[in-house]
This record gives C-alpha cells, sequence and structure tokens, in this order.
C-alpha cells in the first residue's frame, strides 16, 4: 500500500504573485509556520536542492530534510522529492497551478509509502499530511492575499 494525497485551494490574488511568493524558497520560513529554515544546497538549471528543517514537535524533535525541486513556470507546476527521505520510502510531489475565475486555484499532490520500519504507517502519514496541508494552505492563502491587497492600486476618487 501507499500513501496518496490531493488538497487544494483557491487564492484570490494574481497568478504571478502566487508563483512567485510559494516558489521563493528562501523565504518559505515566512509562508509555512511549520519551518524554521531553508538552505539552498545547490541550484542546477531550474531545479533547486535545499535542506528543509522544521521547528521542533510537541517532543521537542527537530525534523529535516533535503528534497529537490523543480518549477516548470510555462506548465505550472512544481515536481519535488525528498532526497534524504526519513522515515519515507520515497516521497513525491506535484504543485499546480491554475487561473480560475476567483483568482487561482493550486492544487498539492503527494505520493509516498512509508518504510516498514517508520514509526508510523502509510494511513496515518495520509490523514497527517491532509490535516496538515489544509491548514498551511489556509495560511499561504492568507499571506498572498494580504500581499495582493498591498498591490492593488487605490480605487480613483470620484469628482
Amino acid at each position: 500500500m501507499a500513501g496518496h494525497t490531493q488538497n487544494e485551494i483557491t487564492i484570490a490574488a494574481p497568478l504571478d504573485l502566487v508563483w512567485d511568493m510559494t516558489n521563493d524558497l528562501e523565504r518559505w520560513p515566512q509562508l509555512f509556520s511549520e519551518y524554521a529554515s531553508v538552505e539552498v544546497l545547490s541550484r542546477e538549471g531550474m531545479k533547486t536542492t535545499f535542506r528543509l528543517t522544521m521547528h521542533p514537535d510537541d517532543n521537542g524533535t527537530v525534523w529535516s530534510w533535503v528534497s529537490e525541486r523543480e518549477p516548470d513556470r510555462d506548465k505550472l507546476t512544481v515536481k519535488a522529492r525528498r532526497v534524504e527521505t526519513g522515515p519515507f520510502a520515497h516521497m513525491d510531489i506535484v504543485w499546480q497551478y491554475e487561473e480560475v475565475p476567483a483568482g487561482v486555484r493550486m492544487l498539492w499532490t503527494q505520493d509516498f509509502a512509508m518504510k516498514p520500519d517508520a514509526p508510523v504507517d502509510d494511513d496515518w502519514m495520509t490523514d497527517n499530511i491532509n490535516r496538515n496541508s489544509k491548514v498551511q494552505m489556509a495560511l499561504i492563502r492568507d499571506k498572498i492575499e494580504k500581499a495582493a491587497a498591498g498591490h492593488r492600486p487605490a480605487p480613483a476618487l470620484a469628482d
């Protein structure tokens, strides 16, 4: 068995702003509540290899891993995968962006499997990712929409 999640949110902001803010890895600690730091290890073409470090969990454990991320602006997709998989046998993530009348629909699809000796199984991790993705997507939406509001021109004054 393997895990699969799909979560989406619509962000009332221009595509360029959504794309730029969600793909600015160095600023992820300001965008996501769970990340303490991002360290870019290498860039090769559009592919970035980086280390993500989370804030300590309830037990004081700090989780960290290395991932690769490759955006394709023309296709409005980003493909990512964990290089240091930790408890995962594999973890692959696809971000998709689509302009919709209300703004930008952002979709995260995660396909993974837990290692047999992992402390949790695929079902537990599926539930955890689904819960956490909703929280993080809402935070991201709110921050991008706030930024978009700051970029809007002031309405014209009536004579």
